[in-house]
């Protein structure tokens, strides 16, 4: 096509998620205008895609003169500073009703503050969030906008396209207003790192607890993947675990170095759940395990000098494995439980009416936490759509309440062989507290009124509000 041609969309940063969604975009029968900082960049990706339905411009004014209307602009470039500097070149060549588009990670509260901004000027803002990596990006990713009613109406027919399909639909709505899609990604990462955490904990059980060699491993996780584990996380860590080292001859996994990276949603996350006042505290432990895990000098001194109990001998290989499964998907369960409920609350807070049941619906499919799970969660929210958490649902406490003892045998094991399970151990001392009618609390209340005269309510006396006792003899 001819950049005179009036183009459907437009993209602008062709790094290899932007690239991959230009081409996603195209093939599914949408002419895209491109444009990118580095001009080279730009005229490489025409070059390769010549006789494709493409075009470019190296002038970001060219470029946007090149868009039907209204215009649709998806910006694939690095969240904070650079959105708001393209925000700003950009302004002065659109019109009323044109659409700005942020396919990064942003966080959720900058995503509101340039929609509100946007919407005075007469445009519209939309804070898409993406999720299922380069792969997702080429053939299907999950897709989860914010933004007006308005502005998702003209884009939706390109999203339903370029979405991952699966039998429940495109992975793809209309999240909510100004940063709800967002907000939904970043908790959907928060669970990500959940989930990862916990396939790593069972991995590290598995070798140290019982013994077990990396292809052992990905045997069991193979057959998890068969079942009601089955999920994306599960059949990448068997696909994993059988790649060997063309030089050592080693499984590769056990030659990379054990400090986990981060790129700071798992962090919001907790930030935002803090914030809300919502705990969630399996998605805090994975994120204190990656943190943790950067310590590696600290770690490799402190192995001489804190000497732990070493494993078990004499464990049922067997039974453990069996009772893995079983805690592994219950702390699954709870992560869930976590991440909805931060959802719900953030939903409650800022008008967003995010319908729970359709965000497991959009994440059955293209995304990283995709999941077999994710059916009984989203039957769960179908049910009732604004329950006090996920796991009074009748069908998950029934599933809960069934696992507990596989869950506190292999919680157990792991103490007493001193292997950490920090998101598994967080998941089921959430379960615990959730499900006690009286917790020791009443103590830290005494104490706050004792040493600070921070008040307190009574049980035999609730009219009676806030009192406050004297304590301490004088």
């Amino acid at each position: 096509m001819s950049d005179s041609q009036q183009f459907h969309i437009g993209l602008i940063g062709l790094g290899v998620m932007g690239r991959n969604l230009a081409l996603n975009m195209e093939e599914k029968g949408f002419p895209v205008a491109v444009w990118n900082r580095r001009s080279s960049s730009l005229n490489e990706f025409l070059q390769e895609n010549q006789g494709k339905q493409f075009g470019g411009h190296p002038e970001l004014s060219g470029f946007v003169a090149m868009l039907e209307r209204p215009r649709r602009i998806l910006l694939m470039i690095k969240a904070g500073d650079p959105v708001d500097q393209v925000i700003e070149q950009l302004l002065p060549l659109l019109e009323p009703g044109d659409i700005i588009m942020d396919g990064g990670n942003s966080w959720f509260e900058d995503t509101q503050r340039r929609e509100a901004r946007l919407r005075e000027l007469g445009l519209h803002y939309v804070g898409v969030g993406i999720s299922g990596g380069e792969e997702g990006a080429r053939h299907g990713p999950s897709m989860m906008p914010g933004g007006s009613a308005d502005s998702y109406a003209e884009v939706k027919s390109v999203f339903e396209a370029i979405t991952a399909q699966t039998e429940a639909g495109p992975c793809v709505t209309h999240v909510g207003p100004d940063g709800a899609g967002h907000f939904v990604k970043m908790v959907h990462n928060g669970i990500e790192y959940a989930d990862m955490q916990l396939l790593a904990e069972a991995y590290d059980l598995m070798a140290r607890g019982l013994g077990l060699q990396e292809q052992d491993i990905a045997e069991v996780f193979d057959q998890w993947n068969q079942g009601p584990m089955e999920s994306f996380l599960v059949e990448l860590s068997a696909q994993v675990m059988k790649v060997m080292d063309h030089e050592t001859g080693k499984p590769l996994v056990s030659l990379v170095m054990d400090k986990a990276g981060q790129k700071g949603t798992g962090r919001w996350t907790v930030q935002a759940a803090l914030e809300q006042g919502v705990a969630v505290p399996g998605i805090s432990a994975a994120v204190d395990a990656r943190v943790l895990s950067s310590m590696k000098q600290q770690r490799v001194a402190a192995a001489d000098l804190l000497k732990g109990p070493g494993t078990s001998a004499g464990v049922d290989h067997k039974a453990m494995l069996a009772d893995l499964h079983g805690a592994i998907y219950a702390s699954r369960i709870t992560a869930y439980a976590q991440g909805m409920a931060l959802i719900r609350s953030a939903s409650d807070r800022y008008q967003w009416s995010v319908d729970l049941a359709e965000t497991a619906r959009i994440w059955k499919g293209g995304c990283i936490i995709r999941a077999r799970l994710l059916d009984p969660i989203r039957a769960a929210f179908s049910n009732d759509p604004e329950p006090a958490n996920l796991m009074i649902d009748s069908e998950m406490s029934h599933q809960l309440q069934g696992l507990q003892g596989a869950w506190r045998r292999v919680t157990g094991f792991a103490l007493t062989a001193g292997i950490p399970l920090p998101v598994m151990g967080a998941c089921l001392n959430y379960f615990d507290s959730y499900r006690t009618e009286r917790l020791p609390q009443n103590l830290i209340q005494a104490q706050r009124d004792a040493f600070g005269a921070h008040t307190y309510e009574r049980t035999d006396h609730p009219e009676w509000g806030f009192v406050h006792s004297e304590w301490l003899d004088s």
